[in-house]
Parts: C-alpha cells; sequence; structure tokens
C-alpha cells in the first residue's frame, strides 16, 4: 500500500540531490559512481543548451562565474517545460525574476534576452499573411514580417563584447527578424522607426494614415515631407525583410 509514497519519495530526494549534489544526499540504495555519471550527465546537457544560446554572456562572464550561474539556475528555477529549446527562454526568465546571489554585471540579463531573441525568432512558427510586394503603401494597409520581434532595452545590448561594456544605461531599440532567406537578421531602430513600426503593428494601417499620426506626434510643420520620407522609409524596411507588403 505504501509502494507508491516511497517511490514517490524517492524521485523527490532523486531530483533534489540531481540539483543540488554538493548539499543534498545522494538517495539510499543508488551507487555513488552511477550517481556522479547521471548528474555529470545532465549538468551537461543543460549547459550544453546555454552555452549555445548565450555565447556572448559566458565569454564575458568568464567560465567560472557562468558555471557557477548556470549551476543555481539548474538548482533554484523550477523548470518545468519538457522541451529542450526552452531551456534558454526559462534562463532568461531566471536572469530577470529570480533573486540571485551570484554577482554579475547590470547589462546581463538585458543581453541575455537579446541573444536569446535569435533562438526565439528562429524556430517561430508563424505563418506567411497573404500581401502584395508591389502593393501602394500609402494607401493600403501596411503588412510587417510576422516572424519579427521588437525589443526595447535600457543597454546597447547589441554593442556589448569583449571590446565594450557598458557602464552607463543607454536606451535601445532593436528588431529581431527572419529574411526571405530564413536567416535571423538583427537591426537597430530609431525612434520614429520604431514608433511607425508599432503603430503598423497595431493596425490595420495604411503606411499614410501611420505617418500622419507620427507626424502630429512630432507636430512637424510639413507633413507631406513626413509622409515622402515615411514612404522611402517602408520601402527600405521592404528590401531588408521587415515589411512584406500591402494587404490586397
Amino acid at each position: 500500500m505504501n509502494a507508491p509514497d516511497d517511490f514517490q519519495s524517492f524521485q523527490r530526494a532523486f531530483g533534489r540531490h540531481l540539483r543540488d549534489p554538493g548539499h543534498t544526499p545522494r538517495p539510499r540504495g543508488v551507487p555513488a559512481r552511477r550517481m556522479a555519471v547521471y548528474n555529470e550527465l545532465l549538468f551537461n546537457n543543460l549547459c550544453g543548451f546555454l552555452d549555445a544560446c548565450f555565447p556572448v554572456s559566458r565569454k564575458l562572464l568568464g567560465e567560472t562565474r557562468w558555471r557557477r550561474l548556470n549551476r543555481s539556475f539548474y538548482r533554484d528555477w523550477p523548470l518545468h517545460t519538457p522541451w529542450f529549446r526552452e531551456i534558454p527562454r526559462e534562463f532568461v526568465r531566471y536572469l530577470n525574476e529570480a533573486a540571485i546571489a551570484t554577482p554579475r554585471p547590470r547589462w546581463l540579463s538585458e543581453l541575455a534576452h537579446y541573444e536569446w531573441a535569435e533562438l526565439a525568432v528562429d524556430t517561430l512558427e508563424t505563418p506567411i499573411p497573404e500581401h502584395d510586394p508591389a502593393g501602394d503603401f500609402l494607401t493600403k494597409p501596411v503588412v510587417l514580417n510576422p516572424a519579427s520581434l521588437r525589443l526595447a532595452y535600457a543597454w546597447p545590448v547589441h554593442r556589448i563584447g569583449p571590446d565594450y561594456r557598458p557602464r552607463k544605461p543607454l536606451a535601445t531599440q532593436l528588431i529581431v527578424f527572419r529574411d526571405g532567406d530564413d536567416r535571423v537578421q538583427f537591426s537597430e531602430l530609431n525612434p520614429v522607426t520604431a514608433r511607425l513600426l508599432d503603430l503598423l503593428a497595431d493596425g490595420p494601417l495604411t503606411g499614410e494614415a501611420a505617418l500622419r499620426q507620427i507626424a502630429e506626434a512630432l507636430q512637424h510643420p510639413d507633413p507631406a515631407r513626413v509622409l515622402e520620407f515615411g514612404l522611402q522609409l517602408l520601402r527600405q524596411l521592404q528590401h531588408e525583410g521587415i515589411v512584406l507588403g500591402t494587404g490586397r
């Protein structure tokens, strides 16, 4: 009658030891050598996914601090997803939401999110909407590439690397998108372009309607100039693959 409870107790003890083998006793009856192999296998498996997704974060932290952070994530974060590819997303959540004792740069959580965004867009499953690539951007609703993420950060994450570690925040807006060749691309956005894409994403909205809203917000003395500039901008965004065309 107690067999199910005993087995569940064993499973919980097994899991606690896997997460924190240095401080949690090995379950009774499990050989130390076999347990050590299993511990190493699972932790190295997790590290493999994190190393692949966050190469810049790993390099800037250094191997010792990076592995310590991997271990605390493995030990402390309630990782319930059955999908291996969601481990990096959960790591980003851990950096943003958990009380982490390991010292780390203030920009690390945003840098990790930026690195994760490449994987997120690469694996994003979304159909391409019907559109007319030769449509008139000003008079018809603009269709955006759905395989994209618009990102806003307090730090210039796209510039952070071995030769640049910012000391002060710098508001940064980016877009990550999958182009026509299924390659993930990154592009920095100025405030006007970011606002234009936000308006179009909330659409459907014609290019003219969106650009007139921007001209009004800017209190521009010549809205026609904004329309002219905006049309060129939409064509450039289409060339890059951020805009697909117009509704038919």
